[in-house]
């Protein structure tokens, strides 16, 4: 009998909550409705509730970590609403209609957050999605060597514009390799990739953007004010509002590049450990022109490169510093910069730009990731052990990627992401998955933690920094109730932001004093417990 009592009072408030849930709502979706109708006439349907048969589909056609499509090992509630904007001005609306209803809001520009917290959430009860990607506009001014691009744009749609556009005077955009990532987000994290040595982060090359504050107010640079400016570029711009556009500066680079991918194997042994150890100096040391990454796989490591220059001026560069690595003409390819971008998204030399606007060209697969950052060289014996650590796991990838360069000369306050002089390189940590239920889970995540752990003393200290843009919630998460303070949530935060932490919660204190756009890992305002 008590155990009947038990079952049916659970049943009873999964009843209740779901009760609850629907008409929260249908009666956000009135308000949304009834708001974006007096401000913006909608052609097309952009309100989606879980009942509509495009719902499940539209919330899974972007997410890249399919860890989190499986309701057995996520454990977080679906969205109430998906809301897939073609102005602005309904942007507002789900805004202010969140504000009123209690409702928190979830900003997918493309998806691929490591964490899954762009379209859901393991904090709030009650939240809906706003996917950007109808919000994907991409305007060059090649006179000023600028770009406004949308926010719901991906870095193949931004590249494939510059390729197309700047054929008499070639021009790139600093960010990362995989094309169907969101500027949005990639941005506000900072933005790793190919030219990072040679200009910077993606967010160290921005003028200015488009945000809309707790308010629904649409802001530029000026008058967000420049601490708002700063956050944003590096710092986790969803902590601060909606960003729906970002104006670029736009680099200059050669008609001809060389890329290359040179690899070896395990069996090669101790030949394998002596390049990725000569591999540390040499990437962080190299002319800034240069970029030569390590991707290490289970049985092999390859080198991968992005040269700005040609295959002759390579050659003799690499035989002087990196002799070791016995790089030929025969292992180069030149090309543009644009060809370069297919090369390390992985397409066949000779495919058409234009499957840099496939958005459905995703790697999707369930995975965790972590991140690190190495000020010192690691001795060969630490990439023996790591090596051993690898073999036991199907899908491991451990991704080195040199700083140095122009890295070096930005100071470290100059935008949220710290991680410059004296940092030679950062470490991204993968394991991939196919199975499916709890188990099969924690058994890889398990071998992560091993490896993370294995990896402590020969990686940065006090503190072991992170990449915000490998978000990574075993380093801590705040509060469900909101009221983290900023202490607490120093355990993840240095690790991010290091002494920028405290400037991201100050202006976040001045800026979104409510904490209106939070989740697991936003920048708090600056409480005192």
């Amino acid at each position: 009998m008590k155990s009947l009592v038990i079952f049916l009072l659970t049943l009873f408030f999964i009843v209740s909550a779901a009760s609850s849930g629907r008409v929260v709502s249908e009666n956000l979706a009135e308000c949304i409705a009834n708001r974006s109708n007096t401000s913006y006439p909608r052609s097309i349907q952009t309100i989606f509730h879980p009942e509509s048969p495009l719902f499940a589909s539209l919330l899974d056609s972007r997410v890249q970590n399919m860890r989190y499509m499986n309701n057995a090992t996520s454990r977080r509630p679906q969205p109430l609403l998906i809301l897939t904007p073609s102005h602005e001005t309904e942007i507002q609306s789900a805004l202010l209609c969140c504000r009123d209803h209690g409702v928190e809001l979830r900003i997918r520009s493309g998806g691929h957050d490591y964490e899954g917290l762009s379209y859901f959430s393991s904090s709030a009860s009650y939240y809906i999605v706003v996917d950007l990607f109808n919000l994907n506009d991409v305007q060059l001014d090649l006179e000023s060597e600028t770009a406004w691009v949308q926010a719901g744009a991906r870095l193949g749609e931004l590249y494939y514009a510059i390729a197309k556009q700047s054929t008499s005077a070639p021009m790139a955009f600093p960010a990362g390799i995989c094309p169907t990532v969101g500027l949005g987000g990639h941005i506000g994290g900072g933005g790793l990739g190919t030219l990072t040595r040679k200009h910077g982060l993606a967010a160290d090359n921005v003028l200015d953007a488009y945000l809309m504050d707790a308010r629904g107010r649409i802001l530029n640079r000026k008058s967000m004010g420049e601490d708002v400016f700063w956050a944003i570029r590096g710092g986790g711009a969803a902590s601060f509002g909606i960003v729906l556009s970002w104006k670029l500066k736009l680099v200059r680079v050669p008609p001809k590049l060389t890329f290359f991918k040179v690899s070896t194997t395990l069996e090669e042994g101790d030949r394998s450990n002596k390049l990725i150890h000569k591999w540390q100096r040499f990437a962080h040391d190299a002319p800034e022109d240069l970029f030569v990454r390590t991707v290490i796989l289970k049985v092999d490591g390859t080198f991968e490169s992005l040269f700005l220059g040609t295959v002759e001026k390579l050659i003799p560069l690499m035989k002087q510093s990196f002799p070791e690595l016995g790089l030929t003409a025969g292992n180069c390819t030149e090309g543009s910069w644009a060809e370069s971008t297919l090369f390390f998204s992985g397409y066949k030399q000779g495919s058409p730009l234009e499957v840099l606007l496939d958005n459905t060209e995703i790697q999707r697969a369930k995975f965790k990731a972590k991140s690190d950052f190495v000020t010192e060289p690691i001795p060969e014996s630490g990439f023996e052990g790591m090596w051993e650590i690898a073999m036991e796991e199907d899908k491991p990838i451990v991704i080195l990627e040199p700083f140095g360069g122009r890295m070096s000369r930005i100071h470290e306050s100059y935008t949220p992401f710290p991680h410059r002089k004296g940092y030679l390189y950062n470490i991204q940590y993968l394991v991939k998955w196919e199975g499916d239920g709890v188990e099969e889970e924690q058994r890889h995540l398990k071998w992560m933690n091993k490896l993370y752990n294995y990896m402590e003393p020969y990686v940065s200290k006090s503190p072991r920094a992170a990449y915000l843009n490998y978000r990574d919630l075993d380093l801590g998460t705040n509060s469900v109730d909101g009221k983290t303070s900023f202490s607490e949530a120093s355990v993840w935060g240095a690790k991010y932001f290091k002494g920028n932490f405290k400037r991201l919660s100050e202006t976040k204190s001045k800026f979104d004093p409510g904490n209106f756009f939070r989740y697991e890992q936003s920048i708090p305002p600056l409480f005192h417990k």
